[in-house]
């Protein structure tokens, strides 16, 4: 990290109301030194910074967070920009494609990011491969052109080229699970809702029509970050206009839904990548109307639906998809939050409880004492006590409920057959 890079992170902090106290009186050049040579040792930086509270380290640490992946979005950004030019009228993608694959090739390159950021790269970049007809001469080519810039990407003790081999190994593997059809989809943001703190609702509007189903996730990627592609669930289910509602939640290290929360506007453009099946689809065909799926001796019933923070998104669209054809099944919405400050998609609850009698949905408050009786206490505790034998138990949300889903569920003797988690976000 560069001096200049630790002097912008102190620029923050000064600007930080909770924070700036914590610099008074402190010799600016001297901290700016210590600091820059930590951080390029890999050491602790905040550990030596006496008096600084633990919620307010937790905050010193996230602006660090951010300056650190923007000094490093840096160097990537004129990294790929050698890359591609390196390919220049050498492979058969078009311009507008290569730009998206090269950063998205570089990213997985230089590692670094979650597994569920790992697997959406490699679904549009398997997409690219298959759509494109890709072949193994490509990935000498492609490894050539990052042999000139593989030093800014990669630590000097990577092998790069066993990364690389790797890399496009997990490509052609990747093309053979996801199918024909385009790599992405251009889409314009047509509204934007900023439901509460720290949450959006994005309306977007694909260029061609997006074939996705109720449940499941689709890659996102946006121009300011390229080759950064992250899981969203559409909140809805198909619509004859074509628009896809999304939810994000700005989390503290999250670059790309820091920046769909705060800085994306209608007009804006993004990329979606192809749908994937997560786990969330309700039944289709014969097991829809009835029967039980192949592997499960339990018939398709009604539905217990249980969301925490914007793990709402795929749950909404599965009561969409029953209100478009309704058969009879009943279902439960259960929407975990803190506080009724917390529950950012009020109104479109409402409307959907009042206008479909087959549909109740239950607010549950973990953390605010004016709840009503019934409403309080932890999301997963009243799903427990909402269950009954017929029913199918969908739950999405924060890492933490779903850990807790996978061994309480089952645990309290709910068949797993009859237990939906998401298994990539």
């Amino acid at each position: 990290m560069s001096r200049e890079a630790v002097a912008r992170w102190l620029r923050l902090l000064e600007a930080d109301a909770e924070l700036s106290a914590y610099l008074i009186g402190v010799d600016r050049d001297r901290l700016t030194a210590h600091l820059t040579r930590q951080l390029a040792a890999g050491g602790p930086v905040l550990d030596g910074w006496p008096g600084l509270p633990e919620a307010q380290r937790r905050r010193a640490a996230d602006y660090l967070a951010g300056v650190l992946a923007t000094d490093r979005q840096g160097v990537i950004d004129g990294a790929v920009a050698e890359f591609r030019a390196g390919l220049a009228g050498r492979w058969p993608l078009p311009a507008p494609v290569a730009a998206l694959v090269v950063a998205a090739l570089a990213r997985l390159v230089a590692g670094g990011g979650d597994r569920a950021g790992r697997l959406a790269l490699l679904t549009v970049l398997g997409r690219v491969y298959r759509r494109y007809r890709l072949r193994p001469e490509h990935g000498l080519l492609i490894g050539a052109a990052l042999a000139a810039v593989a030093p800014r990407l990669c630590p000097p003790q990577v092998d790069w080229e066993r990364r690389w081999r790797r890399a496009w190994a997990l490509i052609e593997r990747a093309a053979g699970l996801v199918g024909d059809g385009p790599a992405f989809w251009p889409a314009e943001v047509v509204g934007r809702d900023l439901a509460a703190e720290g949450i959006v609702i994005l309306t977007v509007r694909p260029w061609q029509r997006l074939p996705f189903r109720p449940g499941q996730a689709v890659p996102l990627c946006l121009l300011q970050h390229p080759g950064r592609w992250r899981w969203y669930c559409p909140a809805n289910a198909p619509r004859p206009d074509g628009t896809v509602e999304l939810h994000v939640r700005a989390v503290a290290a999250g670059t790309v839904s820091h920046t769909l929360v705060h800085e994306v506007r209608p007009n804006d453009l993004l990329h979606l990548g192809p749908p994937v099946d997560i786990g969330l689809n309700l039944p289709t065909g014969s097991e829809a109307a009835g029967d039980p799926p192949p592997d499960s001796a339990v018939p398709v019933g009604d539905l217990l639906l249980v969301a925490g923070g914007t793990g709402l998104a795929p749950l909404r669209a599965l009561v969409e998809q029953v209100a478009a054809a309704p058969d009879g099944r009943r279902v439960t919405l259960i929407v975990g939050v803190r506080t009724v400050d917390d529950l950012y998609d009020a109104i479109t609850l409402d409307k959907l409880d009042q206008a479909h009698p087959w549909l109740t949905v239950i607010p549950a408050f973990s953390h605010d004492p004016c709840a009503a009786p019934a409403e309080q206490g932890n999301a997963l505790t009243l799903a427990l006590y909402q269950f009954r034998p017929s029913r199918h138990l969908y739950v999405c949300g924060p890492p933490a409920m779903l850990d807790t889903a996978r061994h309480r569920l089952p645990a309290a003797g709910i068949p797993t057959n009859q237990i939906h988690l998401p298994k990539i976000i």
